[in-house]
């Protein structure tokens, strides 16, 4: 309860802006019992990012990649469930991975190191499983997995910042478009007809 009021706080307001006061008017704790578990502000945000922030990212985007045959198929599928379960709110406060990075990492060591630890796990997931992808022949033989990772995460968390900058579903979608149209040219055989 206390994660989830402090990832709300800081996904709305940003990690510097968010206040330690709203997160305990929102749980009903006191000070005493949140600085029991958190000495400061600092270790709490450092939770947030390792407990809320990574589950969310492990279990939208890396776990559909676990043991599949067809990781095209299955980074097209999670951009499509993604994409449904996606509100104005979601677009509006933008990711909150990619927020805490552009606001903390040129500040902030440890956060830097953490989220970097995190976007390596998910290019990673993708590599392996594009991997596994050429050897099951769903995959080009060709294709250079790591750049793909890349520019892949580049590009999905490049789609949210603009769509938070626009404040529009509407450009997320046509991102994510665009984005399940390159996942498609990596397939050994015919293009599948892929739409959001």
């Amino acid at each position: 309860m206390l994660l989830q009021a402090a990832f709300m706080e800081i996904h709305r307001m940003g990690y510097q802006a968010a206040s330690l006061q709203n997160i305990l008017k929102n749980t009903g704790l006191t000070k005493g019992a949140l600085y029991h578990h958190f000495p400061n502000k600092k270790s709490l945000g450092y939770a947030v990012l390792d407990e809320i922030i990574r589950g969310i990212l492990i279990t939208e985007w890396v776990d559909p990649l676990q043991g599949t045959k067809n990781p095209i198929d299955a980074l097209i599928k999670t951009i499509k469930d993604v994409s449904k379960k996606l509100t104005q709110e979601d677009i509006e406060l933008g990711c909150p991975l990619n927020n805490l990075a552009q606001e903390m990492s040129p500040i902030d060591p440890v956060f830097c190191e953490k989220i970097s630890t995190i976007y390596t796990e998910w290019r990673e997931a993708i590599e392996q499983a594009l991997e596994q992808g050429k050897t099951n022949n769903t995959v080009k033989k060709d294709v250079h997995s790591q750049q793909v990772a890349i520019v892949f995460t580049a590009t999905l968390e490049g789609c949210m910042g603009m769509a938070k900058n626009a404040q529009s579903m509407e450009l997320l979608l046509h991102c994510g478009q665009g984005l399940i149209t390159l996942l498609d040219t990596l397939r050994p055989n015919t293009q599948q007809e892929n739409e959001i």
